[in-house]
């Protein structure tokens, strides 16, 4: 072997690495720009680009001296640094959650480890006033092994940390040959089980600082707010002493403050009135510290964050953290983050109301941070650190008990991983220590608790007094120690109940709850913001939470033959072990196109909302729920009026002071029609400038559904009083079907099932293939655990029988009483249902339907009729919750109107097809073609779903691009489906959404018409 054996010892964590310090880029003269831009530092030269490589399928393959001056390169390829090997078609993508990719032998690895030898030549140049060199490696998985000019540099793990070695002596003026061996995996792949794809490669920026001889090492910045002033403490270390003038600047230029450091490096300044920092106005100081030969602009914000009585409190104002937790994931260059791709997601995130991220599970690029304290986020910052899998290791007591308990057994809890645990935590807050956004420091995420994870606390506690801390895995620990987590300042959890969140409240409470991961939010999903929202808002001691998560993870394979982009996830690599689709669980698609879900968190978290409106008085009660701005300076309030979904008048309110946290009371008198469904909308637009979002940019809505004497829908009642065509309906029977016919139609209904196998009306065949009582939905992936239930019930081979089928004449048509039922082989009977249809000779079919299901039986998926039109029925018109799907619990970004959509618009394409694009609260929909169309009303409110695709489609295909388009146009009318919840990774859904009755009705009026008769 050409290295030393140090990847599989955790006492040898790095070799002839620089102490880890505060991220910041020099250059020899002020620049201000260097944030974003940090290459125009004539001080930084990026080495990346194209570089020579060669995988290897073992390190035992590596037996030649790749890094020595002159050695052949004929079988190196060519690969982009930063970059991952397996994007670039080298090893195979793995997706796996919990379970390590290779045996929990620890400290021990597999032995044939694949790995990647790198070579890149550059150009250096000396530069007299910066004489000494610094190698940066801001990102490398999982360890590597660095060669300059054919000479030994270091060694160094921690995937996503910075490792620095000073190469002054290695560098040579002119061409210089940097050499680089990567291994797949190390010991510390042990503390690196995150929930991701596991990828391998120099997949962060590499580069030199040039530095002078006397220059600042290192340096923290810390301040104290007072109520006139704040003291700025500055505490630097050099490398060789060097006389240092710092001053501050104020946003405008003016220098507020300037000094000079002590002999110890200690100095403190104070600036007057300060300006505080907060999410809604991100002001920024700068601090500019100059020697004679090197300048470091950096930024400041004054803010304090502190908990009292179990309130967290930022700048003595009670806060609330709409958070959201964010990987570095993309699905064309994988782990590699550039600032153009975090300023879109920062920017996606602004737009849709966040002020808060967690950087899961790991820190981020250290220009992250910068960025976030620019446009005004909160975070949490994570050490690279996750040790899940011994969670699943073999335990002949199977139980959670003893799974939760033994978990902490081999790394958390056993001093061996001390160092290795202490210098990922260690490693993470010295980079990111002057980073004013970072509220809290979480020592890891998902390794249960013990000895290691006490000592980095207290570290950090120590270290870092002014930030608060969180480590969710606290609670998974061997239960005989007793643990005080006096360190740790929250009480933080993942998914859990409504129900307990509330008994910690009420039994405890002596922390702030913070809800560090929440609404899992995979697929068809998260249902349940909104009752999360109002549980967080009704506590001060609920701080807040961060939604799970931002975006999907998948890999980009081509296009697919029909267009659409080919997004790979667990399993599609050829690997054995991998978790599925459960990667793909974002609030975003992986090209950040968002999900209805970010669309339905946008609104939930709008800045206010109308507490009441009296329609008599016209007082309307709004609430502010800024943290920080009075909601007169950050929004203005427009309104619109509608009657079934036509606008009748618009607004804006005055504007009116209302403090955050606080209600007040504004008039709007309106004259509310005396017929039909009245909504009054409220719209909040921003009014203030703000980084990444334009004055006039959307907030959110309420919308309000205000009474009057006749709420009914009057295009209902039009639809349901339609008598355009008369003549005597016949009636004929066979054994197996009733024929209905009249001058302008002819109905078949198939008395084996109650349903009607064929209408045709006006000339057209409206079905291509008999309707159905359906039950049965695609599961969602937050139906993963209900639905093997609902198999097991025979849902989804439900189908219906006939016991009798009764013709009936009557004065204007013909009535069908039917006793049916719902059933599946080898099932005791699901479902009782009476059904009686109504023909009446305009050709409208009206259905009157009771159900009582079979008490024994779970939940169910839906109730409703599926209706197989001809495939040129592709035009919608609906009045309902739209423009996007909208369900029971998931529904608060929709809103009341009338929408107009082709049949593939109301696709939600999730990358696994599954139950999408129901629309909630409907009093009609038409399905029409060029010359005919078909109405579907009620004066009950239903759900609707209009697909180019059938349920068992939606459920066969495992990715989107293999979806198979129907030959009909897929109707489905619901009286109700199950809720959409976000048990994919959380709790059942809630009650009031379960469709847990056995006993309900169900009417609605199928209206065929011709276009020509229509009256609009």
């Amino acid at each position: 072997m050409i290295v030393p054996h140090f990847y599989e010892n955790p006492q040898i964590l790095h070799e002839h690495t620089m102490p880890a310090r505060a991220y910041f880029i020099p250059a020899s003269v002020r620049r201000d720009d260097l944030i974003e831009h940090r290459e125009r530092s004539d001080r930084f030269q990026l080495l990346n680009g194209t570089w020579d490589f060669r995988y290897y399928k073992s390190i035992y393959e590596v037996t030649e001296p790749f890094y020595a001056p002159g050695y052949d390169r004929t079988a190196f390829e060519k690969i982009t640094v930063p970059g991952m090997w397996q994007m670039a078609g080298y090893d195979r993508h793995q997706y796996t959650n919990i379970r390590y990719p290779f045996p929990f032998d620890p400290p021990y690895v597999p032995q044939d480890d694949p790995c990647g030898a790198y070579i890149h030549s550059f150009w250096y140049q000396k530069d007299e006033k910066a004489p000494k060199a610094f190698l940066n490696f801001e990102g490398v998985d999982s360890c590597f092994y660095v060669w300059l000019n054919g000479r030994y540099v270091g060694y160094s793990q921690v995937s996503h940390a910075t490792s620095e070695f000073e190469v002054t002596s290695y560098l040579q003026e002119g061409e210089n040959t940097l050499a680089v061996l990567v291994l797949k995996w190390c010991d510390g792949s042990y503390l690196e089980d995150q929930d991701k794809f596991r990828m391998s490669g120099i997949f962060r920026d590499v580069y030199l600082l040039k530095r002078p001889e006397k220059a600042i090492r290192d340096y923290r910045i810390t301040t104290d707010v007072g109520r006139d002033s704040a003291v700025v403490k500055l505490e630097l270390q050099y490398d060789m002493p060097a006389e240092t003038v710092i001053r501050i600047e104020d946003a405008n230029g003016t220098v507020v403050a300037k000094g000079k450091p002590e002999q110890d490096g200690e100095l403190e300044l104070v600036v007057l009135h300060p300006i505080l920092w907060n999410t809604e106005n991100p002001y920024l100081y700068k601090v500019i510290l100059q020697t004679e030969d090197e300048v470091i602009v950096d930024r400041i914000g004054f803010r304090t964050i502190a908990i009292k009585d179990a309130v967290v409190y930022c700048n003595g104002q009670k806060i609330k953290l709409r958070g959201v937790n964010h990987h570095d994931t993309d699905p064309e260059t994988g782990y590699v983050t550039s600032v153009e791709q975090i300023k879109k997601d920062l920017t996606l995130m602004k737009q849709h109301n966040f002020n808060a991220i967690r950087s899961s599970h790991y820190p981020s690029v250290p220009y992250f941070y910068q960025m976030c304290d620019r446009y005004g986020f909160l975070v949490i910052d994570e050490a690279d650190l996750e040790a899940h899998g011994p969670y699943m290791l073999y335990r002949k007591d199977d139980t959670e008990q003893n799974r939760c308990s033994r978990w902490n057994e081999k790394i958390a809890d056993d001093p061996v991983w001390e160092a290795a645990i202490m210098d990922r935590v260690q490693q993470m807050v010295q980079r990111d220590k002057n980073r004013f956004c970072i509220i809290m420091w979480s020592v890891g995420n998902e390794s249960a608790y013990g000895c290691n994870f006490e000592k980095a606390l207290a570290w950090t506690k120590q270290n870092d007094p002014q930030r608060l801390t969180q480590y969710e895995s606290a609670r998974y620990r061997n239960y005989a120690v007793t643990y005080h987590y006096e360190n740790l300042d929250l009480y933080s959890r993942m998914y859990p109940s409504l129900q307990e969140i509330k008994e910690y409240l009420e039994q405890d409470g002596r922390k702030p709850f913070l809800l560090v991961e929440y609404c899992h939010s995979m697929g068809n999903g998260p249902g349940d913001l909104e009752d999360y929202f109002q549980m967080i808002q009704k506590d001060d001691r609920m701080c807040g939470g961060f939604v799970w998560e931002w975006s999907d993870h998948a890999v980009a394979q081509g296009t697919a033959k029909n267009g659409k982009k080919r997004y790979l996830y667990g399993g599609d690599h050829g690997e054995r072990l991998h978790d599925g689709n459960f990667c793909m669980d974002g609030l975003v698609y992986p090209d950040r196109t968002p999900h209805t879900g970010l669309l339905e968190y946008w609104n939930v978290y709008r800045p206010a909302r109308v507490l009441s409106y009296d329609q008599e008085s016209g007082e309307l009660l709004l609430h502010n729920y800024m943290d920080f701005d009075d909601l007169g300076a950050y929004a203005e309030i427009s309104y619109e009026l509608t009657r079934d979904g036509q606008l009748i008048e618009t607004g804006k309110l005055p504007a009116a002071s209302i403090l955050p946290h606080s209600d007040a009371a504004i008039k709007l008198k309106l004259p509310v029609p005396q017929t039909g469904r009245i909504f009054l909308k409220l719209m909040y637009r921003l009014k203030k400038e703000l980084p990444l979002v334009e004055p006039g940019h959307l907030l959110g809505f309420d919308e309000i559904r205000l009474t009057n004497p006749d709420e009914r829908n009057q295009k209902t009642l039009e639809w349901l009083e339609r008598k355009e065509r008369t003549g005597r309906i016949t009636v004929s029977e066979t054994d197996a079907q009733v024929i209905l016919q009249a001058e302008h139609f002819r109905y078949c209904l198939n008395k084996r099932t109650g349903l009607f196998e064929s209408l045709l009306f006006a000339d057209s065949h409206y079905l291509n293939h008999p309707m159905e009582l359906s039950i049965w939905r695609a599961p969602t992936d937050n139906d993963g655990l209900i639905k093997q239930e609902w198999k097991k019930a025979g849902y989804d081979r439900a189908y219906t029988r006939a016991y009798s089928v009764e013709v009936i004449r009557n004065e204007h048509g013909v009535l069908l009483m039917e006793h049916i039922a719902v059933v599946a082989d080898a099932m005791q009977k699901i479902m009782d249902v009476e059904l009686i249809w109504n023909i009446d000779e305009t050709g409208k079919l009206t259905a009157a339907i009771k159900a009582e299901k079979d008490a024994e039986f779970p939940v169910l998926p839906r109730f409703g009729i599926r209706l197989f039109l001809d495939r040129t029925f592709r035009e919608v018109t609906y009045f309902g919750m739209g423009p996007q799907e909208s369900y029971s619990d998931k529904h608060r970004a929709a809103s009341h109107g009338i929408y107009h959509a082709g049949v593939e618009e109301l696709h939600e394409d999730y990358g696994r097809p599954q139950e999408n694009g129901s629309h909630y609260d409907c009093d009609y929909v038409e399905v029409t073609n060029a010359a005919h169309g078909l109405t579907v009303t009620s004066e009950q409110p239903f759900s609707f779903q209009a697909s180019v695709y059938t349920q068992e489609e939606l459920e066969r295909a495992a990715h989107n691009y293999e979806l198979t388009e129907s030959d009909s146009t897929v109707l489905c009318i619901d009286h109700a489906q199950h809720g959409i919840g976000s048990g994919s990774c959380g709790p059942e859904v809630l009650e009031k959404y379960s469709f847990s009755e056995t006993e309900f009705a169900f009417g609605f009026t199928i209206v065929p018409f011709e276009k020509k008769d229509k009256k609009e």
